[in-house]
């Protein structure tokens, strides 16, 4: 495969009948001064590198510049901005999707120069009405202040506008029309039980490491034998991605005795192929529903002879946190059926109603999991050594060295508890 040629870099040409030099961008064509001139020539570069700096854009006049021109601008920075180590997008892009859409609906001609706190509390009351929770909304409404403040740094628009965008203070409960979001608690012991029959190896496995270990649903499904160091009596693991890899923060996350005993029946030779494969689970699935066959080998189909041979969707090498929360939605599903009192309800909309009010009272997801480590470590051995094994940070200096003096301890307590 041939790599892409750069895109090229528009040239310095001569105009004969004024013998001006130019340079066409985006374009435009825009006349420097004398050709040979070598000021003319130093204008050229210097346009030529505000342009490339502006993502191959002419520089816009803050007083031009809408609402709508201001986030097209900010979209290709951030596509390009928020991104992994490998070049997936980050979720963070789909929250600032989400916050930009009613921006635009609501003020898309106005001009960016001029807009305000009153303009976006009109904005943030939009989100209120859609039925956005409070704390949600406080966060999107930084993220479009951030958006502004990134516009600022591009000389888009005038500081003065997110200066003023900051004296807006945030949604407080119990003040506001805006709903309001249970806190997230763990997970009864009780649910989490019920559903591992209705679950994968590969996802009972990574809900018991969750829940002794504490650590994320991200990092749990991209757990390869290349990241695990297996020396000692308490293993460690360091993730290839994590949350706060951009800030340059190194994430260690310990394993104990109980932790590895579930991990080594996954360990493969392989040590770059990940631990838990959904390709692995299904493979596993479509024995176990032979080994159950009733119908005759002679009768009915042959084992693989009813499949597609291109499927529109293919198990992959590794579960994604859409696909780990999935399973255990279906998991609950079945392990928690509605009572016939809801199936058999005739009004639709009130059998839908009430099947979400019993959804959300028998589902979880595996996010929950960390709280249930996080609230036994905390009541346990105190909230420092918690937040040491959980990987907090609170960002204070003072605090980042009694982290590092609790690590012999939190491996101490997960040689216990791991």
């Amino acid at each position: 495969m041939t790599a892409k040629k750069p895109k090229r870099i528009p040239s310095f040409r001569r105009h004969k009948a004024s013998g001006q030099g130019l340079v066409e961008l985006n374009g435009q064509r825009i006349y420097l001064g004398r050709f040979d001139l070598p000021e003319t020539q130093q204008r050229y570069h210097r346009l030529i590198a505000e342009w490339l700096a502006n993502g191959r854009q002419l520089p816009i006049d803050p007083e031009d510049i809408t609402i709508a021109e201001l986030c097209a601008q900010f979209w290709r920075h951030a596509e390009a901005h928020y991104r992994k180590p490998s070049g997936e997008h980050t979720t963070t892009l789909d929250h600032y999707r989400q916050a930009l859409r009613p921006l635009k609906e609501l003020y898309g001609s106005t001009s960016a120069a001029h807009f305000g706190p009153r303009a976006l509390k009109t904005v943030r009351q939009r989100m209120v009405d859609v039925g956005w929770a409070r704390t949600h909304i406080n966060r999107q409404v930084s993220r479009l202040r951030s958006v502004f403040k990134w516009g600022v740094a591009q000389e888009l628009v005038p500081a003065s506008v997110h200066h003023a965008l900051s004296a807006l203070t945030g949604l407080q409960a119990g003040r506001t029309p805006a709903r309001e979001t249970e806190p997230v608690r763990p997970v009864a012991e009780a649910h989490i039980k019920a559903v591992k029959p209705h679950v994968s190896r590969q996802v009972a496995a990574m809900i018991d490491v969750q829940r002794l270990t504490g650590m994320r649903p991200g990092e749990v499904v991209i757990m390869r034998g290349c990241d695990l160091n297996t020396v000692g009596r308490v293993w460690t693991y360091s993730p290839a991605i994590h949350k706060a890899q951009h800030h340059g923060h190194e994430r260690t996350i310990y394993i104990g005795p109980r932790a590895q005993a579930m991990l080594r029946e996954f360990l493969k030779p392989n040590l770059s192929a990940y631990l838990f494969s959904p390709a692995e689970a299904e493979a596993e699935r479509h024995k176990e529903e032979h080994r159950h066959r009733k119908t005759p080998m002679s009768c009915g189909n042959v084992p693989g002879s009813n499949r597609k041979q291109h499927p529109a969707h293919q198990p992959g090498e590794r579960y994604s946190v859409g696909s780990f929360r999935r399973s255990i939605e279906r998991a609950c599903n079945a392990a928690f059926p509605p009572p016939d009192t809801i199936r058999n309800e005739q009004d639709s909309k009130v059998k839908r109603a009430k099947l979400a009010e019993w959804r959300q009272a028998h589902r979880w997801t595996p996010h929950r999991l960390r709280h249930n480590a996080a609230t036994f470590l905390r009541r346990e051995y105190g909230i420092d050594l918690a937040q040491t094994i959980l990987g907090h940070r609170l960002g204070s200096t003072i605090t980042e060295v009694y982290a590092e003096a609790n690590v012999a301890k939190a491996i101490d307590v997960m040689g216990k508890v791991g």
